[in-house]
């Protein structure tokens, strides 16, 4: 069995953050049942571009591989009956969505709570339920701006710019998938669910960490640094080499002697100057231009070879098709291979929460669900027999019935 088999989850869930978040819980053997709005076409991923079409995408199979979707409209009566009873049988109600929608929606544990006092009700919000910005929508670009990222973010003299990559979005997530799987064992303990009220916003100034405990403490005004250095350890960043840049760092001064020796420059260990962390912080912009100089003298492939050995840690600076041909990459096994419909082979990436021995099998096992894939199976699952479910469907509660073809909720 894996980890969370006996854990169910009801998410209203969308886009990026939240689907993160329940993916890997889902990978650890969660059942997660996916409500999606049939009022607004499920699910605003399955319609992210440029790999998109019928009502599928390439970011929507990132993130919602081994879940279950179901159509549902929750603001209807019909609706509401239905999600009570996904309640009553679930640990845990998970959303992202604005700050005041989990009220008005009734997802809240006070809402929930008649329904099953165990359940925790689980928010990821922009901005959390409560403060000025509660009711505004919270994207990770907005969040990197206003919580200070773009600030410290590429080349001093530059113009403001963000990660690469979504990283409030996704840490974002991982905060979520934590308090929940905290607020289930508690549930568990205790008898009694709980809110759980998160943030991408309290996620993205959270992290700010060191820089902002000595801006808070001791005065320090964080700004960008040259070649992506590290802002107190000095050689911590990219150089240039002869054909292309690499990363070197010195997290201990082992490292720093170790790389005078790499550099033919031994020497430098024992120039006053650069002796220590502290003296090398002081005389940076000396101590960088010399390194500068000497990293253009070879290729990157030689100073990994010599740095390797020696060994100082390093890397190349990969774009993202080396970094996943890596062959540490393939060997931790972190491409992953679904079957879709429409895309045919979908090769992804799995998540990197793992448990037990190596080789314990997390990768997912069915990619994402078509929208109502799961409708029919889910509220059968719940004692809805054909007429029931019929019932439901001429209430609206299920979504518009097709004109021709097959209804989701008539699968099996």
């Amino acid at each position: 069995m894996r980890p969370l088999e006996d854990v169910r989850i009801v998410s209203l869930e969308q886009y990026g953050a939240g689907p993160f978040a329940s993916l890997h819980l889902a990978q650890l053997g969660a059942e997660v049942i996916k409500i999606e709005d049939p009022a607004v076409g499920g699910d605003v991923g399955r319609h992210v571009p440029p790999y998109a079409e019928g009502g599928d995408s390439l970011f929507f199979e990132s993130f919602n591989r081994d879940k279950s979707s179901i159509v549902l409209d929750i603001r209807t009566p019909e609706g509401r009956e239905v999600f009570h009873d996904l309640v009553r049988s679930a640990d845990a109600v998970f959303s992202n969505l604005r700050g005041d929608v989990p009220e008005k929606l009734g997802i809240r544990y006070a809402d929930l709570a008649p329904v099953n006092p165990r359940i925790v009700c689980c928010s990821l919000t922009g901005f959390g339920m409560t403060g000025p910005r509660s009711r505004e929508p919270g994207y990770d670009y907005v969040l990197q701006a206003l919580a200070g990222w773009m600030s410290v973010t590429g080349e001093p003299g530059g113009a403001p710019e963000k990660t690469g990559l979504s990283l409030v979005d996704y840490s974002g997530g991982f905060v979520a998938a934590i308090a929940l799987l905290a607020g289930i064992h508690a549930a568990r303990r205790d008898g009694v669910g709980t809110d759980c009220d998160l943030s991408l916003y309290d996620t993205a100034v959270s992290l700010l960490t060191y820089p902002g405990t000595w801006h808070l403490t001791a005065g320090y005004e964080p700004g960008r640094t040259r070649h992506s250095a590290h802002p107190s350890l000095v050689p911590f960043q990219a150089f240039e080499a002869a054909d292309g840049w690499l990363v070197v760092g010195c997290a201990k001064e082992k490292f720093w002697q170790r790389l005078t020796v790499v550099l033919e420059r031994p020497d430098l260990a024992e120039d006053p100057r650069f002796r220590t962390f502290a003296d090398r912080a002081r005389h940076a912009d000396e101590l960088v231009a010399l390194l500068e100089e000497l990293f253009r003298t070879r290729a990157v492939a030689e100073w990994l070879e010599a740095l390797y050995a020696a060994p100082v840690p390093c890397a190349p600076v990969h774009d993202v098709a080396e970094a996943l041909r890596d062959p540490h990459a393939v060997a931790r096994e972190l491409i992953t291979e679904t079957e879709h419909p429409r895309f045919g082979r979908v090769r992804a990436l799995r998540s990197p929460v793992r448990l037990g021995p190596p080789g314990a099998d997390t990768a997912p096992t069915r990619g994402a669900p078509a929208m109502g894939e799961h409708t029919g199976s889910v509220l059968r699952g719940l004692g809805y027999d054909d007429d029931r479910i019929a019932a439901l469907a001429r209430s609206g509660a299920l979504g518009p019935i097709p004109a021709g073809g097959t209804a989701p909720w008539t699968s099996p």
